[in-house]
């Protein structure tokens, strides 16, 4: 797996088609995170933009392949594994944005509340944020997978699939990301951090699962 892991990234690095969504997602922090601003509001604003970019990451991956060479990987360790592969190497990636984005948002925004001018621990902040921004990026993962090759064949049917799943999941009230993501809002007020555990742990099931589906089904579509 470590080998199919190198030979992912490798091709992640080298296609540039990761080029967009990070660039897309430097200037949505460059906009939407003020310097000086809410530390709990910022890091809550980080992390829902890094739903819709662990969609596009995904995508990115289980279908940047030549479909000669996935024939080949697929082959010689199995397309399960192959898909797999592809997965965890755009959850690699959203991750590295989310640490990126939080480090961001911990040296450049206010460590106090958004009313009353209340102290918060930029330490235990940082930590909620970081933890909100993985929760976002594994419910991403979890559209990503769901909503590509091989569960959707068509990519007339996958982008916008992907596109409207991650909106809803971003504003439903039942979504784990956006309780992760209004716990640091609604925190902010009162400058109260609410460590969003209870939404990561609803979030690693949901990721596997979805994992699993793709997996599955992508030993029986090569």
């Amino acid at each position: 797996m470590t080998a199919l892991l190198r030979y992912q990234a490798a091709l992640l690095i080298g296609s540039h088609r990761w080029l967009p969504p990070v660039i897309l997602y430097a200037a949505y922090l460059a906009v939407g995170v003020q310097t000086g601003g809410p530390i709990l509001d910022s890091f809550g604003f980080a992390a829902a933009g890094l739903l819709p970019v662990a969609v596009w990451l995904t995508r990115i991956c289980v279908t940047n392949e030549p479909p000669a060479a996935r024939s080949c990987a697929a082959a010689a360790t199995g397309p399960g594994r192959v898909h797999l592969a592809c997965v965890l190497t755009a959850t690699g990636a959203a991750s590295l944005l989310a640490l990126l984005g939080t480090a961001f948002v911990a040296l450049s925004a206010d460590p106090h509340s958004s009313v009353g001018r209340v102290p918060v621990p930029v330490p235990a902040a940082t930590g909620a944020g970081l933890l909100t921004a993985l929760a976002c990026v594994l419910l991403g993962t979890a559209i990503g997978a769901l909503c590509n090759w091989p569960v959707l064949r068509s990519p007339g049917a996958a982008i916008p699939a992907g596109l409207l799943a991650a909106l809803v999941l971003s504003v439903v009230s039942a979504s784990p990301a956006n309780a992760a993501v209004s716990g640091l809002v609604t925190g902010s007020a009162s400058g109260t951090i609410s460590t969003p555990w209870l939404p990561l742990a609803a979030t690693l099931p949901i990721a596997a699962a979805a994992t699993a589906v793709a997996c599955a089904l992508s030993s029986r579509r090569t």
